[in-house]
């Protein structure tokens, strides 16, 4: 009997042995022996080159109750010559007080955020709504020394502003990429939210290249950003800034455990033009650009939706210089490809003005190269109005529900295009694909249309059930349509 229990006791100490060596090779076991980061060496380090800056704002006012004379309401009763007990309130003389009062002026503070030094001669990054219609900017160091500073330049498309204290031999941060970020990834911020100067929070990256504005695709973390910490530094595990961190995702106001950051590698090519030349100088290639879903890749004989839709040409642009047409899908520019449509504006604003490019295009079922010279966008990018096509007077065909007509020789010139056929009335498969009454149908299968003849020839060619692509031009500007005819 005592055999057998010494026989079983060496069992279960076996077991125990095997199952804590088992533990000890497994990966929870190996995350549990590495630990979580310890972050007070890259704090130490890092902590003096960020700052809080405080701004604040010149506004008027005729009193000290939000611009009204606290004894109107006296006045109103006792006449314009009334005065308060001590000879306060407002001291005009009484032909002053009874026109309108001379306005004042006085500051009040505007708010709060975070920056940091780039070098040691005092360029400060941070973003430009926490600077914006300040009248006096103020940063304050970790040591409690206050400078007054003066805006470089700043940048609303990418939220990025440089500003400038007089003082030198600052603690400066490291400048690293944001190419290199993965999910997951230990990253960390130092910045005054709600004011409160140095406060430090961590987290990790929980998506790269988060499509949120027109220039910039953000990095996502979950590190606690709060008011106040805009514009401050996001660091990796080697102390390099990563980001700019730019704006939270919120319900409350407050941090909800999504912060958005504006990469450091596009926020240093802006500060570096705002260095220069104080301003942000974009190319432009004059277009309107839209989506290009599966619907639109499956119209056009494209194999993935991919690239951005051309959906109108401005006059007299670089584009339509270069021969760029509604409805082309650009899928490269100056050896970039376009992956999704809100690519292309990052790509053309960061290509400066004067550069020659080579464009790919995908038009009516085959590719397309095309040269242009980038131009240089305006402050205030004008709108076209949409020209209102008049109604069509001569008889038209129908196919597929749709009846169409010729176009003038004016309104070929007025929606500046040299083919199509007119919308006059829509139903069945026409109606259900979104057509409408004034559409230009210009394309039918990727073959031009010339005359409601032709049309009718194009559609009836269609295969039952089968989608039929058109493009279509509305209100001046081209888009992509399925037509699916009723199966038999």
């Amino acid at each position: 009997m005592q055999s057998i229990q010494h026989k079983r006791l060496w069992q279960l100490m076996f077991l125990t042995l095997m199952a804590l060596l088992l533990w000890q090779i497994s990966p929870v076991a190996k995350a549990n022996t590495v630990g979580l980061p310890d972050f007070t060496s890259i704090v130490e380090k890092a902590e003096p080159a960020v700052v809080n800056i405080r701004t604040t704002a010149t506004v008027s006012s005729n009193g000290s109750s939000g611009g009204r004379d606290p004894y109107e309401m006296f006045r109103w009763f006792f006449g314009p010559d009334f005065q308060p007990p001590g000879g306060g309130g407002n001291d005009q003389a009484p032909q002053q007080r009874r026109g309108n009062p001379e306005p004042q002026e006085r500051t009040v503070p505007r708010g709060v955020g975070s920056g940091f030094f780039i070098s040691a001669d005092g360029y400060i990054l941070t973003n430009h709504h926490v600077i914006d219609d300040a009248s006096e900017i103020f940063v304050t160091l970790t040591d409690g020394t206050e400078y007054k500073a003066k805006v470089i330049g700043s940048d609303e498309r990418t939220d990025v502003a440089l500003l400038k204290i007089d003082a030198q031999d600052m603690a400066t941060l490291p400048i690293g990429t944001a190419a290199d970020l993965k999910k997951g990834q230990w990253v960390l911020a130092i910045g005054s939210p709600f004011g409160l100067e140095s406060t430090v929070t961590s987290g990790i990256v929980s998506a790269i290249g988060r499509e949120t504005g027109d220039y910039l695709p953000f990095i996502q973390t979950d590190v606690a950003v709060n008011p106040g910490n805009s514009g401050g530094p996001l660091l990796d595990l080697d102390g390099e800034v990563v980001g700019i961190n730019a704006q939270i995702v919120s319900r409350s106001g407050g941090f909800m455990g999504i912060s958005l950051a504006i990469p450091i590698d596009e926020a240093m090519e802006v500060a570096q033009q705002l260095r220069e030349n104080g301003k942000v100088t974009r190319g432009r290639i004059g277009v309107q650009i839209g989506e290009v879903s599966k619907d639109v890749a499956q119209a056009s004989g494209l194999d993935s939706a991919a690239g951005a839709m051309v959906s109108r040409v401005v006059p007299d642009g670089p584009a339509e210089q270069a021969g760029v047409e509604p409805g082309d899908i650009i899928l490269e520019f100056d050896g970039k490809k376009i992956e999704k449509w809100s690519d292309l504006p990052r790509v053309v604003g960061s290509t400066a003005p004067g550069t020659k490019a080579k464009m790919n295009v995908w038009r009516k079922g085959k590719p397309v190269s095309l040269d242009i010279t980038v131009g240089e966008m305006p402050s205030a990018q004008p709108v076209a109005a949409a020209a209102q096509p008049a109604e069509p007077k001569a008889q038209g065909e129908t196919a597929l529900g749709i009846t169409v007509v010729s176009l003038t020789d004016d309104e070929k010139k007025e929606f500046r295009i040299n083919h199509g056929v007119k919308v006059t009335a829509v139903e069945g498969a026409g109606e259900v694909a979104g057509l409408t009454p004034g559409d230009v149908i210009l394309t039918v299968d990727n073959t031009d249309v010339s005359s409601p003849k032709q049309f009718v020839e194009l559609a009836q060619k269609a295969q039952a059930g089968k989608p039929l692509g058109m493009m279509v031009q509305r209100n001046g500007q081209a888009q992509w349509l399925l037509v699916r005819p009723a199966k038999k």
